[in-house]
């Protein structure tokens, strides 16, 4: 990720809103120099405004497409990770119900494992970037590792029965719906991307000031301006998986650690002991 992608995920939003309101607002004041210096050296005609407003037109449609193409980018992203929080909370309550079928004591060690992970995971995915994400996320990479081992411990004792595969499965899952949540959330839009789209706004600005004139048009290029600028904005709030403020919903989460801590292992009764 370059430098700018990297200051428009990071960033706080209102210095980003900032920077964008300010430069169009200097490109439409060009344009406004432009249109001034085109009257002064006569070059202006009645072809020559039936042309600007063709060109308004193209600009102001392009740009709608540039802008709606980015959104639609920005939203796939935010749809596969709210998919991915679902699909990561099946996966532990899959495996928190199979090894409820495990004879001690990897049942509970298993159980109690898939309850600090799921508890941690809810506070990882809320935490902004610093050092107590840092913190929860190694303890996050901590619980799948002791996780994974506990199974590998508990398999000879389930090998020949025919749910073994299955339960290995379901683990499986759990970590490589970690790996596809930590994979959604550094997915972003590609700063290239931003950087066309920003400079279209400017130049598109620039056409604004120069074609839009008199009070009334510098009020309906402000109006224009003002929502491709909100457009620019929303898109950006929403590609900030961690930073921004729309984020994935953690219910399914949430419910699932609910379950999890109203349905212990004594709640589906004495397993049988190892052998």
């Amino acid at each position: 990720m370059g430098p700018f992608s990297e200051w428009l995920i990071n960033a706080p939003l209102w210095q980003v809103a900032l920077v964008l309101v300010v430069g169009l607002i200097a490109f439409a004041l060009l344009g406004r120099v432009f249109r001034q210096r085109a009257f002064a050296r006569g070059t202006n005609d009645d072809a020559g405004s039936d042309q600007e407003g063709y060109i308004l037109t193209a600009v102001s449609g392009l740009l709608a497409l540039l802008v709606g193409f980015t959104f639609s980018m920005a939203i796939d992203r935010f749809d596969t990770r709210r998919g991915r929080v679902l699909e990561e909370a099946q996966a532990i309550e899959a495996s928190y119900l199979k090894a409820q079928m495990l004879a001690e004591p990897y049942r509970t060690q298993i159980s109690r494992l898939l309850v600090d992970y799921t508890d941690n995971k809810i506070v990882l995915a809320q935490t902004k970037p610093g050092k107590d994400q840092d913190a929860l996320s190694a303890k996050n990479d901590r619980y799948l590792t002791e996780l994974w081992a506990a199974a590998v411990a508990a398999f000879p004792s389930i090998k020949g029965l025919d749910f073994s595969s299955s339960f290995v499965d379901t683990v499986s899952s759990v970590v490589e719906m970690d790996t596809a949540r930590k994979a959604g959330r550094r997915a972003h839009v590609p700063g290239q991307v931003y950087a066309i789209l920003f400079v279209y706004l400017f130049v598109t600005a620039t056409v604004f000031g120069y074609v839009l004139t008199g009070r009334r048009g510098r009020e309906i290029a402000a109006f224009l301006l003002f929502l491709f600028a909100m457009s620019m904005i929303l898109i950006i709030e929403i590609d900030r998986p961690v930073t921004g403020g729309i984020n994935e919903s953690q219910d399914a989460m949430i419910q699932l650690k609910a379950a999890l801590h109203s349905h212990p292992p004594q709640v589906f009764g004495a397993p049988a002991q190892a052998p």
